[in-house]
């Protein structure tokens, strides 16, 4: 059982380390158009084998799509960050063109893959993949929904000193802010959130996992790599070992929640086939709304790539 990782910067090369600690898969190939940088980020994680304890094999590759030939899952998290004076537009361009290519050539050499977009702007590079691979919808879906809920959950936590395990909870929308809070679906241990805590401080909690990236980015100077490249290798697992898991992620809808030919997050069940079955919530009509509204705003960045086909 093979997984192969485009891109081995931070995000990538987080998701192949755990993909080989957890042993995920037999083989995890890790590939970057940098000279030689896949290859060290490999050997490095390789040669934490004896030490971690598991014995998938990882292997880099320097833009040898050859080598992934097979692959059973592809995560792509190729692509450029936003730079100072780089507007919205030009930076879809230029991932789309990456994110294009890419997908190209891993269709060429894994046509039953089942791909993973981590790439930003996250739900209009997932579109990109989808459009280029020709594959169906259930075989291209984006990871966003796990890591805010994550982050989501990871807040919740500190402030009800709970373990995060016992923290259960779905998110819709876009990626970031447009992402949609649904607190009738969070429970702490089978108990609903808003008995634990009181609602000013829930919805603090919640702006703060909108804008989790950008919490990171003040702090660091750069974007997240851990819980980013973490949240891929679970959705991974759950293909691999047909986890049934209930997840939100990225996925295209085309009548669900009354939205069609949008890729957008909400919950499906992942499996060893992908999505195997988008989950439709008894959504209310503020959540609703809210739903509506992030719908616009992801609409608008993918007419940005159709427009940009023209």
């Amino acid at each position: 059982m093979k997984v192969s990782v485009i891109g081995a910067g931070n995000v990538g090369a987080t998701c192949a380390e755990v993909l080989a600690h957890h042993e995920i898969a037999n083989e995890v190939v890790l590939l970057d158009i940098k000279e030689n940088f896949a290859e060290g980020k490999a050997l490095d994680i390789w040669e934490t084998s004896a030490i971690n304890m598991y014995d998938t094999r990882v292997t880099g590759t320097t833009n040898d799509y050859s080598k992934t030939a097979g692959s059973e899952v592809v995560v792509i998290t190729s692509g450029l960050p936003r730079k100072p004076g780089m507007s919205r537009d030009d930076l879809i361009s230029t991932n789309a063109k990456i994110v294009k290519s890419v997908t190209e050539q891993v269709v060429k050499y894994s046509p039953d893959a089942k791909l993973i977009v981590v790439s930003n702007p996250l739900d209009v590079m997932t579109y990109c993949a989808f459009i280029n691979s020709k594959f169906p919808a259930n075989r291209v879906f984006g990871m966003a929904g796990i890591l805010d809920t994550g982050r989501y959950k990871a807040f919740l936590a500190d402030e009800l000193n709970v373990s995060p395990k016992d923290i259960s909870a779905v998110l819709m929308g876009g990626h970031g802010d447009t992402m949609v809070p649904l607190p009738r679906y969070t429970t702490i241990g089978g108990i609903p959130v808003t008995e634990l805590i009181e609602k000013s401080k829930l919805d603090a909690i919640i702006d703060r996992a909108k804008k989790g990236g950008g919490e990171i980015v003040n702090l660091l100077g750069t974007s997240a790599w851990y819980a980013p490249g973490s949240a891929a290798a679970q959705m991974v697992e759950a293909i691999i070992r047909d986890q049934k898991r209930v997840f939100p992620v990225c996925a295209l809808l085309n009548g669900e929640y009354g939205l069609k030919n949008i890729y957008m997050g909400v919950p499906v069940i992942l499996g060893k086939g992908g999505i195997e079955r988008i989950i439709e919530l008894k959504l209310n009509d503020d959540e609703m709304k809210l739903v509506n509204e992030s719908a616009k705003a992801v609409k608008e960045v993918m007419d940005v790539l159709d427009n940009l086909k023209d």
